[in-house]
């Protein structure tokens, strides 16, 4: 059998894409999964999506792991789905709707180049996890935005053992029966601290230009060890979105705030804070279509 495939990256978190209307998903065992996301003898990525339409302007995300376990959500995967659907003419590039396993949200291409922006359901903000910190580590909160994150900030990312604490974390039981994605943050020199949790004057949509910003224009700096993948990713969306409200939530800086990614690309993230609950969560960075091609199965 042959598969035509989309191979994409949102900041360096990189999927196998298909067009839901030339595959089944039936077809796609968990072993068939982790074959076709080998970075050896298969395609290579982080996850697998398969990119349906079920409606004007309205697609449908089905998102699986690189081990071939389903995943509610993630947010780099629906950056390049709403990117590769504009491309696919499956919906409007100017906004569409789209459907996840952890519900149905606004999204929409950003410019001529790669950016988008997803429009996030209303969250909890996270809660401290109730988990020993280590040596470097300020604090630690769990929350879930379409899946649960562990959020750590720590002295400087740089300095992480994610191997070793990224693991540790993903399995602890505070971080719930089925684990939780573990991201570390610290901040930049461009941090400026100034509290509050409330949304600034700082506009989102230049927060990413065409994913090619300065690395001096990030507030906050992420690295992320991602469940289903069990290692480190370059870029998780839905994490950086979790860490972004952690840090808002404690005073530490005000929305909204840009993230350096383990890449180097910069994802962005604006809300509105109220009573411990985050609102109109947007959150903008890459959904590049690297390549197309076929694999032979």
């Amino acid at each position: 059998m042959t598969v035509v495939f989309h191979k994409m990256t949102g900041s360096g978190n990189d999927f196998v894409v298909l067009d839901g209307r030339t595959t089944d998903r039936g077809h796609w065992t968990p072993e068939r999964i982790a074959q076709i996301c080998d970075r050896r003898d298969g395609v290579g990525g982080d996850g697998l999506v398969i990119v349906t339409p079920i409606g004007p302007d309205h697609v449908r995300m089905t998102y699986f792991n690189s081990d071939g376990s389903r995943a509610d959500m993630c947010g780099n995967a629906a950056l390049c789905t709403t990117r590769l659907a504009a491309r696919l003419e499956m919906a409007d590039p100017s906004g569409m709707t789209l459907s996840t396993d952890a519900g149905t949200f606004r999204s929409r291409c950003v410019g001529d180049g790669h950016q988008a922006e997803i429009n996030l359901p209303d969250v909890d903000i996270p809660v401290e996890a109730g988990i020993p910190l280590v040596a470097g580590e300020r604090a630690l909160t769990l929350g879930a935005v379409g899946v649960p994150h562990l959020v750590a900030v720590v002295d400087d990312v740089t300095e992480v053992d994610i191997d070793n604490r990224g693991r540790e974390l993903r399995y602890h039981l505070g971080a719930g029966r089925n684990g939780a994605n573990a991201n570390f943050v610290s901040r930049t020199s461009r941090s400026t601290g100034t509290g509050g949790g409330e949304t600034s004057d700082r506009s989102i949509s230049s927060a990413t230009g065409d994913g090619e910003t300065s690395l001096e224009d990030a507030d906050w700096a992420i690295r992320t060890y991602e469940r289903g993948v069990e290692g480190e990713t370059l870029a998780c969306g839905t994490g950086t979105v979790a860490a972004a409200l952690a840090v808002a939530a404690s005073g530490a800086d005000s929305l909204p705030l840009r993230f350096r990614s383990g890449s180097g690309r910069i994802l962005a993230v604006s809300a509105t804070i109220t009573d411990g609950r985050a609102t109109d969560i947007w959150l903008c960075g890459e959904g590049r279509l690297v390549a197309r091609g076929v694999w032979l199965d």
